[in-house]
Formats: structure tokens, C-alpha cells, sequence
């Protein structure tokens, strides 16, 4: 500084010593603590900056197996209080300050605010303005786990403004940093000179193979059935937090008493820190009612109160009505006395008498101000399905306290994206809760996220997170939304009995209900020592009572365990005895209110086609699903607007959520057609007509590929051109009735048509399918069911799942068919069939063929075949043989087997002919015997049906049969 001084102003090269700033003692803010200048400086000299020192003061002690460290004065020396708390390599800061002047208040303006910044982690946000905007919930919640212990302790008639600032400094992600903001806060406190009344100690206990562990980390906890948060001072409960999957009341009050010794652990540290680096408490205005304000309007409204309370008639409003009106009154009094001061704390002192009054009646004759006893639950109204074209919904009353909720369900994507350095990145499960001003009677604004809602909500979801179904098995996002209709107290408890009533309206599988129930403390304090001498606890506590008593004890849960449990007092801490005398009493009220829902409603609904959304998942190849998303995902965003699903893609699946069943149907159609899916014989696929040739049409079907519809496959009747039936571009229904090794495909159009009435009227004999026909659909044989009494039948004893099954045709349903005949019959059939592909001349039947050939034969015999075999017993054979002629529809039906269901057979079968009828291509092997009939003579050789649709040549090996032929056709 004096090198910099001499550059501008020769004079001042050399300064007395006792001009300098160290002679004044000013204290440097950069080059040293001594002073700006040295006492001889020089030009020779070069400018250096000073080292600060900085006077930290560290405690360190273990709980657990952690090592815990709390530090101040290295940073934020300018808060009134501040304090570094580090875990393994987490640490969080906490800060503390007030205001100085004496503000006219009659409340404690007390605000906690909890931040968590991505740099904790090593992240830049992923917002627009990559910074942090508003509070996220889980910062929300951390604020009011800090609030909730620490505002007891405050004194009463303390008014100043109060600012705690909790922020993550570093996180390694293994140790939730919310306790650790707690407890750095009461050190804060306790190093700065505002008044408080602790320290205090805040705990975390898991449970993991019924082992409990103090302060888990994030992965014992994900596997740990109990999350207890519990806040104490040295011998009084201030705060206990639960979320739980159904813990028994004696496993819980276990967990409680093993807390509360590990939490004072955290006592002494803070003491040691106060007593080296703390400010002394400063002197504070405290705004109490005065004793003699106090006496003039007890004495003024005391029985008038009294007699409000007395009668149990009265409703919230009404007696809050009559209430004003004793206020009013003494008012007018004392403005006739004009008793200024007295005026001033009038609504205070009121508030004071009736409190007395209250707390009164119920220490000492057991009354409430309904009129109910001390254990008593309010009148209950259940009703679910209010709101019938909603996925689920509930109306739940417990008194004057009323609650409408809703289920809303969505696709896996719909799920909730949180933001915070531990925990899981989504959450699947949402309530909302929400408290409008007309619940209470109130004219007021909507205007973003509101902490007690907030609060409310996130007890009822981890009350009801632990009996829903695991993902695997339901893969829906949850939505519940609770809204307040009328508030008399508890309705976030009346949340948790409607969110489960709406849940099971749903069709959630739900394990059981779950229902929620406040219980209160009214207490007698012996004013000389301060310790608790009577009190009584109630159940189902009313909204007055919540405000003139002691203890909102909220526990939630199912007929095994608690599943959730938030408590908040009001006086500096109550004892653990009573805390756990208070879960028997809520045990009782739980299943009272339990009994009433499960009489409403007490299984999951069955889910409606009407207004049940439908999520199918669907696996396919990363190459299929390329296929389908198309050029920048086009062609998903192009079905999604034309059926109106959502779809969502993920590593080879597809998730499809459908608003009903048509929707699903119709949104699966499209993805079949894109991408395909396994090909069946006796699936129907839908397909477009790509060409036309003489012998059929080429259809295009399930996602590119190519099969053919051959002529024949048209229609029942006979079809001369191809043309008069398909046109190119035409969309068809069809179904596979074969497919060979080399993957060629047939398709028939005709098998999903119903068959002329001429042909149904007919006798199996005469409506039997000739040879030619591979037709899938058989009228059943008499003694068969039908295809709607299958269908009957097997909707009873089989639960299908609508989501995951396509329809089928009808006739998928029917079982194969045996037709048996005569050998008589079989024969003249052969016989009318060769007749008319090979018409013979002048009447000549083919009995007479044969004989003509076998007299031929003796006169000049023919030349022998290359297996030593005359052509004569070929063709004697051919016309004399005698078989049983089966034939099998073959059809796929829906995740069944196709060999589930086969007809009853009306002869003896034997066991080589139904062989043969089971038979497929793929099946044949080598050596295998067939019983087969001839269907067509070639030039080169016959065809023969081996039964079940199967063909195969039989080919001719020296005999020229064209001349055969020929030499018949003479005949």
C-alpha cells in the first residue's frame, strides 16, 4: 500500500509511525491483522499480501459407525450463528439470524429454508437458466422437519423475526443430509444470542432383517422396513416422523426407545461448541398478556364461555359464532372503561380463557366439547365410486370433516422426475392434497406450492405407498389427488381413509385398507417444577382441540402396523411413556374406522371397459422398434394422434397405455401392421393387397411381409377371376392356414367367412370338405358344443386378462373336429371324384375300368413298374382301398395350446390314424407311414392327402403315366 501511495504522491515515500493504521488499531481486511503499512517501507520493497488467520473452533464424536463432525468459525462469520455439520464427505451448513428491533407481533415469525444446489454432486441443473429455481417438495419437507423440533423451544412472548438457512455443501449420496441440517441448526442456535431453549438431537433409525441401525445410509434404507426421524432433548420427545410397512405398535415403541438415547448423544457436542466459540443470549421484550388483563376478562367472559362449551349442539361454525359474539362483548366493556392496553391483547386473552376453560373439562370430568367420550370416534360416512367416470374415486366424512379423492392411473412415463442429491430419480406414486379457503369458510388465493399442504399430502402418500402392489406387477403411474371439501380437524388422516377407499375403487390391487386417525394430549403442568402431573389423551381429536391442547399425533395404518406416523407439539417436549401409551388409543380408533370402509368397499374392483385405461407391454427387437418410431419418431407421434394412446419406447419394449379397450385394440392393430408380430397358423392378420396374378393375390400383412391368397382361398363359391373379388390397395382380414420350411406363407380369405347356408343345412356326410379344400371352419359334429358354450365355459374356469389377450374369431374357440365314415362311403366318394376330373366315356363307371384293365392284362401283359409292381394293382388299389378319412381345423387359439380341447370321437379311431392327423410338415420325418388317399393325378406322378392338410408326389418312376392317361381317357 505505501510502494502504491508513493507512485501518486512523492510526500507520502515515508510516514511517521504514528499515522499509520496500526497505530490506530484498525484491523486489516487483506494484507494482515496488524494494519496496512510497515513502520520503515521502502521502495525496494514488493507488495504481499498478508495470511488471515481464521479462528475455527471443531468437535468430533462418533454415533454409529459414523464419525461426526461439527465445525465453526471458518465460514459465514458474519451470521449470528453458523455451523458446518460433516458425516463421511457430506457436510451441510446451517445458519442463524434475527432480527434486532421489537416487532409488534403475536406470533413467532419463524422461518426455515432448506436448500440443496447441484454442485453438491458435481451437476449443473438441467433447467433452462441452469440454476435452481423454486423449492422442489423434498426441500420443502426438509424445511418443516427443522421447524417442527425447534419452535417448542422457543420462550413464549419472544416476537422477533427468526431465519434459519440449511444448505448441502457436499453430498456423497449415502447419507441423507436432512437430519444432518437439523442438528447443525441447533448448534447454530445454540452458538448465537437468540433465546432458545435447547440443544436438541435428531436421529434416524432403520430396521433391516429386524436388526435396527442408527443412521443408515440410502442403501439400507431401501431395503430397511422402517424410516424413523426422531427428535428429543435430554429426557422429552419433540418430533417423531415414520414411514413404515406395517410395524407393529410393541416393534415401534422398541424402535423409540432405542432412539432416544442415541439422539442425546448429540447434546454434549453442541454444549462443548457454545461454551468455546457462543454469544451470550441476549435481552429480549417479551409480549405476554398481563395477570391482571387476564383476571378482568376471565372474570368478563369466563362463564359465558363455559356455557358454549357445555352444550353439545353446537357445531364448528356456530360456536365460533357465539364465541365472537362473548369477544364483542367484552370489548365493549372495556372500551367503556377505555382500558387501552387491555384492548390491545384482547383476542389473546379470550384465546387464553378459553383454553383453561377447555383443558379443564377434560382433566377433570372426561367431556370433550362434542360431548363424546375420550376414546370415541366421530359419526363416519363411506362412499366410493362417487364420481363414476373417473378411474377411482372416494367421498369419505368423519364428523364435519369431509374429503373427496381421486384415482388418476398413467402410463410408466407419466412418473413423477425428482431432483435431489439422494433418493430414487422417479416416483410413481402421487398424492396431492389440497386445502381450499371454502373448506373453512374463507375468502383467499391459490398461489404455488404451499408447505402445510405439501406436508399433508406426503404423510397420506407413505401411509398408502406400503400396500401397493411392487412395479412388476403393476407397472401404472398413480395419481391421487384430495380434495378438502370441509376441515374440522385431522384431514390428512381423512386422506389416507379416502385415497384407500379410491385406490380399491381403482382396481389397485391393493394388500388391504389403510385408514388414518389423530390422537390429542390435554395436560396439567405443576407450575413449580414444570413436569406433567395429569393428562388425558384423546382420540379423533376436532380442530379446537387441536389448537387448545398439547400434541397432534397423527397415525395411519392397516389392521397388521402402522404404515405412517407424524408428531407435532406444542409445549417444550412431552415424555416418551406418554407418546407410547398414545399408540394403544390409536390402534383402537384405527379399527373402527377400518370396519366401516371395508364394509363400503372392502376387495379392488374388477376393471370396467368403460372408463379403466389398458396398459399392454410389448416386447420387440431394437430393429423392429426403429421401424416403428420412424424418421424422428414420425410415425409413433402419427398413431398416438390417430388412436389417442400413449406410447412409450424403451430397450426393446414397447408400453402402450389405452384410455379403454377399443383404444388398446385399435392402437395394436397399427403396431402390428408396422412392425409385425409371429406369424401363427390360424391367426387372423389384417393386409393390403400389393398384386394381382391369375392364380391369387399377393397380400402384404404384419409389418412387410408377403403372402400368398390363392384363388381358391377367395370365397366358398367358385371364383373364375381374381380381380372380381380383391382389388390392389384393398385392406383384408385373413387368416394363415400353412406355412412351409422356406417361409412361404398361405392366407385364406374364405376361412373367416361364414359358410353358405345350403352347406350348413347338409348331413356330415354330404357337407364334409372335399380333398382340395383346406378350409379351417367345421360345423360341429352332433353331441359337440358350440362355439359360444366353449366360449361360456371357458370364460368361467379361465380369468382372462383383457389387456394382454387380442380377440379372436369364434372359431378359434372350437375344437378339432374327427369326422369318421364307412368304407362304403369313401369309396363312392373317390369314385364321384375321379369321375369328375377324369369324365370316362359312354357311361363307363370305374368299377369297369379296372375289370377291362385286368383283362387287358391277362391277354398282354404290361410292361412292370421300376418296383416290380403292375400298373394294373396300382390303379386297383387305387380305387378299392378302404380308410377312415379324418380331418383337423386347425386353429390357434389365444395362450392356449392347440391340443387343449379335441371333440369326442364317435368310433374307435385307431392310434396310427390320429397320429397321422396330428402330423405337420415340420413334424415328418423319414420312414413314417401314412394312410393316404390319392387327391390328384399328374402327368409325372399322383398326389396324395396324408390328412391334417398335408400333401405330398408320389412320383412315377419308368411307366410314362401321360400314356396311362391317355389310354383311360380312351376308355
Amino acid at each position: 500500500m505505501a510502494t502504491l501511495a508513493s507512485r501518486s504522491n512523492p510526500l507520502l515515500t515515508s510516514i511517521p509511525a504514528y499515522l499509520t493504521w496500526r497505530r490506530f488499531g484498525f484491523r486489516s481486511i487483506c494484507s494482515g491483522r496488524l494494519g496496512f503499512l510497515s513502520s520503515s517501507p521502502t521502495d525496494a520493497e514488493t507488495p504481499s499480501a498478508g495470511t488471515k488467520l481464521l479462528e475455527t473452533f471443531k468437535e468430533e464424536f462418533e454415533i454409529g459407525s459414523h464419525l461426526i463432525t461439527f465445525e465453526t468459525g471458518k465460514i459465514a462469520r458474519f451470521a449470528n450463528g453458523a455451523v458446518v455439520m460433516a458425516m463421511d464427505k457430506t457436510k451441510v451448513l446451517s445458519t442463524v439470524a434475527s432480527s434486532k428491533g421489537d416487532n409488534v407481533k403475536d406470533f413467532l415469525p419463524l422461518t426455515v429454508e432448506y436448500q440443496e444446489k447441484q454442485f453438491a454432486q458435481g451437476l449443473i441443473p438441467h433447467t433452462f437458466m441452469r440454476r435452481e429455481g423454486a423449492p422442489q417438495e423434498r426441500e420443502l419437507l426438509c424445511g418443516r422437519l427443522i421447524d417442527r423440533p425447534i419452535r417448542p423451544l422457543f420462550p413464549a412472548g419472544f416476537y422477533n423475526d427468526v431465519q434459519v438457512m440449511a444448505s448441502v455443501l457436499c453430498s456423497d449420496g449415502k447419507q441423507d443430509p436432512d437430519v444432518m441440517a437439523a442438528n447443525a441448526t441447533s448448534a447454530a442456535l445454540m452458538l448465537s444470542d437468540i433465546p432458545w431453549g435447547g440443544p436438541i438431537g435428531v436421529i434416524r433409525i432403520g430396521r433391516v432383517c429386524g436388526e435396527f441401525i442408527v443412521n443408515p445410509s440410502m442403501d439400507e434404507l431401501n431395503l430397511s422396513d422402517l424410516n424413523l426421524v426422531y427428535a428429543c432433548t435430554r429426557d422429552k420427545t419433540l418430533m417423531i416422523d415414520v414411514q413404515a410397512r406395517e410395524i407393529t405398535e410393541r416393534d415401534l415403541e422398541a424402535a423409540l426407545r432405542l432412539a432416544h438415547p442415541e439422539a442425546v448423544k448429540y447434546l454434549e457436542p453442541q454444549i462443548r461448541l457454545a461454551a468455546k466459540a457462543g454469544k451470550h443470549k441476549r435481552d429480549y421484550k417479551v409480549f405476554l398478556v398481563s395477570d391482571m388483563t387476564l383476571q378482568k376478562v376471565k372474570d368478563f367472559s369466563e362463564a359465558p364461555i363455559e356455557a358454549v362449551f357445555t352444550d353439545p349442539t353446537y357445531g364448528k361454525f356456530e360456536r365460533g359464532e357465539a364465541l365472537d359474539k362473548i369477544t364483542q362483548d367484552v370489548k365493549r366493556i372495556l372500551e367503556e372503561e377505555c382500558d387501552e392496553d387491555s384492548l390491545k391483547v384482547l383476542p389473546k386473552a379470550v384465546d387464553a380463557v378459553r383454553k383453561k376453560v377447555v383443558r379443564r373439562r377434560i382433566i377433570e370430568e372426561g367431556i370433550r366439547v362434542d360431548g363424546r367420550r375420550l376414546d370415541k370416534v366421530r359419526p363416519l360416512y363411506c362412499e366410493a365410486g362417487h364420481l363414476p367416470m373417473l378411474h377411482g374415486s372416494s367421498l369419505f366424512s368423519r364428523g364435519d370433516t369431509q374429503v373427496l379423492c381421486t384415482v388418476t392411473l398413467g402410463a410408466p412415463e407419466d412418473a413423477q422426475r425428482l431432483v435431489s442429491l439422494v433418493g430414487p430419480p422417479t416416483k410413481r406414486f402421487m398424492l396431492h392434497y389440497s386445502f381450499p379457503p371454502f373448506s373453512i369458510n374463507e375468502v383467499g388465493k391459490r398461489v404455488g406450492l404451499n408447505r402445510r399442504e405439501v406436508g399433508h399430502g406426503t404423510l397420506a402418500e407413505k401411509a398408502l405407498l406400503a400396500v401397493l402392489p411392487p412395479e412388476d406387477d403393476f407397472p401404472y403411474t398413480v395419481r391421487v389427488n384430495s380434495e378438502v371439501m370441509a376441515s374440522d380437524g385431522s384431514t390428512s388422516m381423512a386422506t389416507v381413509c379416502g385415497g384407500s377407499m379410491a385406490l380399491m375403487d381403482a382396481g389397485i390391487p391393493l394388500r388391504e385398507h389403510v385408514a388414518g386417525v389423530s390422537v390429542g394430549l390435554v395436560s396439567e403442568v405443576d407450575p413449580s417444577t414444570g413436569e406433567i402431573k395429569d393428562y388425558r389423551i384423546l382420540t379423533d381429536i376436532l380442530g379446537l382441540e387441536d389448537h387448545l391442547g398439547d400434541m397432534d399425533f397423527k397415525i395411519a395404518g392397516t389392521r397388521k402396523g402402522i404404515t405412517a406416523i407424524q408428531l407435532d407439539i406444542k409445549p417444550a417436549g412431552i415424555p416418551l411413556d406418554i407418546i407410547c401409551e398414545s399408540l394403544e388409543a390409536a390402534r383402537k380408533g384405527r379399527l373402527q374406522i377400518l370396519e366401516h370402509m371395508e364394509r363400503e368397499i372392502n376387495a379392488p374392483r374388477t376393471q370396467d371397459d368403460r372408463n379403466s385405461p389398458r396398459l399392454a407391454t410389448l416386447k420387440f427387437s431394437n430393429d423392429s422398434i426403429r421401424r416403428f418410431l420412424g424418421p424422428q419418431g414420425v410415425q409413433k407421434r402419427k398413431i398416438e394422434q390417430e388412436t389417442g394412446a400413449k406410447i412409450s419406447v424403451s430397450d426393446g419394449t414397447l408400453t402402450i397405455l389405452a384410455k379403454n379397450q377399443a383404444v388398446m385394440e385399435k392402437a395394436q392393430e397399427k403396431i402390428d401392421f408396422i412392425i409385425g408380430r409371429e406369424i401363427e397358423v390360424g391367426g387372423i392378420y389384417k393386409g393390403v393387397v400389393s398384386s394381382i396374378k391369375e392364380y391369387g393375390a399377393f397380400v402384404e400383412f404384419n409389418g412387410g411381409q408377403q403372402g400368398l391368397l390363392h384363388i381358391s382361398e377367395l370365397s366358398h363359391e367358385q371364383v373364375s377371376r381374381v380381380s372380381d373379388v380383391v382389388s390392389v390397395g384393398q385392406q383384408l382380414s385373413l387368416m394363415c392356414i400353412g406355412q412351409d420350411v422356406r417361409g412361404n406363407i398361405k392366407l385364406s380369405l374364405k376361412a373367416i367367412k361364414p359358410q353358405p347356408e345350403s352347406d350348413m343345412k347338409t348331413s356330415p356326410k354330404e357337407s364334409a370338405p372335399s380333398s382340395k379344400q383346406t378350409s379351417n371352419v367345421w360345423a360341429p359334429l352332433e353331441g359337440m358344443p358350440s362355439c359360444q358354450e366353449i366360449q361360456n365355459s371357458t370364460a368361467e374356469e379361465i380369468p382372462v386378462n383383457k389387456d394382454e389377450i387380442r380377440e379372436e374369431n369364434c372359431t378359434s374357440l372350437s375344437p378339432p373336429s374327427i369326422l369318421i365314415r364307412s368304407a362304403a362311403d369313401c369309396d363312392e366318394e373317390e369314385r364321384s371324384g375321379f369321375n369328375q376330373k377324369f369324365p370316362l366315356k359312354n357311361g363307363m363307371t370305374t368299377s369297369r375300368l379296372v375289370s377291362n384293365l385286368e383283362k387287358d392284362h391277362q391277354s398282354k401283359p404290361f410292361p412292370p413298374l421300376q418296383n416290380g409292381k403292375s400298373p394294373v394293382s396300382l390303379f386297383s388299389s387305387l380305387f378299392s382301398q378302404r380308410n377312415v378319412k379324418s380331418e383337423h381345423a386347425k386353429q390357434k387359439q389365444a395362450g392356449t395350446e392347440s391340443d387343449r380341447t379335441h371333440a369326442p370321437v364317435q368310433k374307435n379311431v385307431s392310434k396310427e390314424a390320429v397320429d397321422t392327423a396330428r402330423k405337420t410338415a415340420k413334424t415328418i420325418k423319414l420312414s413314417d407311414k401314412f394312410t393316404a388317399k390319392v387327391y390328384q393325378i399328374r402327368v409325372h406322378g399322383l398326389v396324395l392327402d396324408l390328412g391334417g392338410g398335408i400333401r405330398g408326389m408320389y412320383k412315377f418312376e419308368l411307366m410314362n403315366a401321360g400314356k396311362w392317361q391317355e389310354e383311360l381317357q380312351g376308355w
